[in-house]
């Protein structure tokens, strides 16, 4: 664990300046900055008044909960292809369908389409990033273009279709695909 870091981190999140810090903890503002360069190390004593200065204890701050990834990129993402409805989906956020919302790319190749989804409660929201689709819901038709987003809520049937071909960000809330 890089001690230094982690307390220039929390001090920053408690909005206090070194100074700040320093005075608290009866420190000198150098000595607080060479403890979160890690060019010198506190004693036990110094570390649990820093730390009560910031407002933690010393099992929390050593506590190293897993973080949950906030970032993904392509290696992360799992893709379906239906060769029959001519599409793929691309699930962007591993697991999502345990959320709230599940956001997925959707490609659909020229005279693709997507199964049709039986109502159900929740919402859906897309953005069209290339092409145009026709979105069917219930007994209506819209058209939706590059730069163009759609939402409703999920109360019909509903289905996309793409004569030309398309590239989607569909949010499904609560996940449905």
């Amino acid at each position: 664990m890089d001690i230094g870091s982690r307390l220039k981190e929390l001090r920053i999140l408690k909005g206090l300046t070194q100074e700040e810090l320093a005075d608290r903890a009866e420190l000198s503002k150098g000595f607080i900055s060479q403890v979160e360069r890690n060019l010198t190390s506190p004693s036990i004593a110094t570390l649990m008044d820093i730390l009560q200065c910031l407002g933690t204890s010393v099992s929390e701050f050593f506590s190293e909960t897993a973080e949950d990834q906030v970032v993904f990129g392509q290696q992360d993402y799992f893709k379906k292809l239906d060769g029959e409805l001519l599409n793929e989906i691309q699930w962007i956020i591993p697991n999502a369908q345990k959320n709230r919302m599940e956001p997925i790319l959707l490609t659909l190749k020229a005279g693709g389409s997507t199964c049709p989804d039986n109502p159900h409660e929740g919402e859906e929201f897309g953005y069209v990033l290339s092409g145009s689709v026709v979105i069917h819901l219930g007994s209506r038709s819209f058209r939706a273009k590059k730069g163009e987003s759609f939402y409703f809520t999920a109360d019909k049937t509903h289905y996309l279709t793409s004569k030309a071909g398309a590239l989607l960000l569909w949010v499904s809330s609560p996940p449905s695909f």
